[in-house]
């Protein structure tokens, strides 16, 4: 019996009966397309009638050595992956248009390709003479990177079973196509297949492969889901198009810690490395302002300050607004209701505005006590302590939590000059470095102590 044409939304992959203006799933509009499956012929037989070959089994205590890593000489592209290149890896690197990601590959393949590596970069969106003029005005025209422009799968693979690089680059994986897959190319079946293809191609072979991905106004890469759990490491490319600063952060990687980031600046020549991301995120400091804190963070193993800025001002709105720029929207109301709730200062009738400064994105939790912060010092219009740090996490009674690394926060506070360290009254590191700490059991003694309010 025939298998039926199934219906596939192009943005999340979720499958539908029959064809709809509008997908349930993820709300996209126009965004379903009728996909034909791999395979109409009859059901294959049961797997009972035919036996395998069975399963080499190993234990636990077996010693196995780490993989070989190949560094390229850019610090915090190694950093994020984990501490070089691992050969028969799979990479997926997103990002919004225009933020980088073909720029700092190229620059990326010139570099590994000065360590001895045969790179060939592919790719389906530019021709060879455009990567050449891009590779001339970075300064990177006589990089041993070869360069082929195409679409088609087969003869990718082809190319690089005769050629044997070490690293292989597809730019992007969203335009390749797989003769074997009757769908257009872009399309969820097309992207799955290709990103198997290539990442089965990669470790049978032991070649590293780098897949560019395309992403979703929500800041996903398009496609299907599973292309994520195919690979080895996921790299998200993150950075407001107005900022000089882009931030690679690992938000999967079988060989090194995730959620750890590098930080490069864009310039005329190029991506180049920011050594000392703290400073790059930091207003100055010299007269403290209402609205701003500077939260002590952790991104990966990296400890990182950044500053909160906050700008509290009556509506004329029924409706008071509230808009956020690198933090949470969900996690700023929930301070707003504790701060209503546990402390009695109320913020309706007030729009809030919050801004994370320098493009930078904050996820962690310990970043409440610092987002409060801000806002309470917005509200009464009163600048935090000179020289001062935040961080914590608030939990729905009022009561602060601790952080983990405050040693390793502190220090890097203490390298760029703070003093004084805000903190819960749990958070005790066995060196302060030097600075004044200042503990609070929970959010309303904050407020009466530094704002006398509560």
């Amino acid at each position: 019996m025939a298998k039926l044409p199934s219906f596939v939304c192009q943005s999340c992959g979720a499958a539908h009966s029959k064809w709809s203006g509008r997908c349930d799933a993820c709300g996209a509009w126009n965004s379903i397309v009728e996909e034909t499956p791999l395979s109409a012929g009859p059901p294959s037989k049961s797997l009972g009638t035919k036996r395998g070959r069975g399963m080499a089994l190993t234990d636990l205590s077996r010693d196995e050595p780490p993989p070989p890593r190949t560094t390229s000489g850019i610090a915090e592209l190694d950093r994020v992956l984990g501490g070089g290149l691992v050969p028969a890896s799979a990479v997926l690197v997103g990002g919004d248009p225009g933020i980088g990601k073909s720029t700092l590959l190229l620059q990326a393949a010139a570099s590994f390709a000065t360590q001895g590596l045969g790179c060939i970069y592919v790719s389906g969106e530019e021709a060879s003479a455009q990567i050449r003029m891009r590779a001339q005005r970075l300064g990177l025209g006589q990089a041993q990177v070869r360069l082929a422009a195409e679409t088609n799968l087969r003869e990718i693979l082809t190319t690089l079973e005769a050629e044997k690089p070490q690293l292989a680059i597809i730019d992007s994986i969203q335009t390749m196509w797989s003769d074997g897959v009757d769908s257009a190319p872009g399309s969820v079946a097309q992207v799955r297949a290709a990103a198997h293809e290539l990442t089965t191609f990669a470790k049978r072979h032991g070649i590293a492969v780098v897949l560019v991905g395309h992403v979703t106004k929500e800041g996903q890469i398009a496609g299907p889901r599973v292309v994520e759990h195919m690979v080895d490491t996921v790299l998200y490319f993150e950075g407001e198009r107005g900022h000089q600063f882009r931030i690679l952060r690992a938000v999967k990687n079988r060989f090194g810690p995730a959620d750890e980031i590098g930080v490069f600046e864009m310039t005329g020549g190029g991506l180049a490395e920011v050594a000392n991301p703290s400073a790059l995120f930091l207003g100055d400091r010299e007269t403290p302002q209402p609205g701003a804190a500077v939260f002590a963070g952790i991104e990966g193993s990296r400890p990182v300050l950044c500053e909160f800025q906050a700008l509290v001002a009556p509506t004329p709105h029924s409706q008071p607004r509230r808009q956020t720029v690198g933090w949470d929207g969900g996690r700023l109301a929930m301070i707003l209701a504790v701060l209503e709730a546990r402390c009695a200062i109320p913020f309706s009738g007030l729009d809030v505005y919050l801004n994370v400064a320098g493009g930078l994105r904050v996820r962690e939790p310990a970043a409440d006590l610092a987002v409060a912060a801000a806002l309470l010092s917005a509200r009464e219009d009163i600048a935090l302590p000179a020289q001062s740090v935040v961080f914590g996490e608030i939990s729905l009674s009022g009561q602060l939590r601790p952080a983990g690394q405050t040693e390793n926060r502190l220090k890097e506070a203490a390298k760029l000059g703070f003093s004084t360290a805000i903190a819960p009254a749990q958070s005790k590191a066995p060196s302060s470095e030097g600075m004044a700490m200042r503990h609070y059991s929970d959010l309303a003694a904050l407020v009466g102590d530094i704002f006398g309010a509560g």
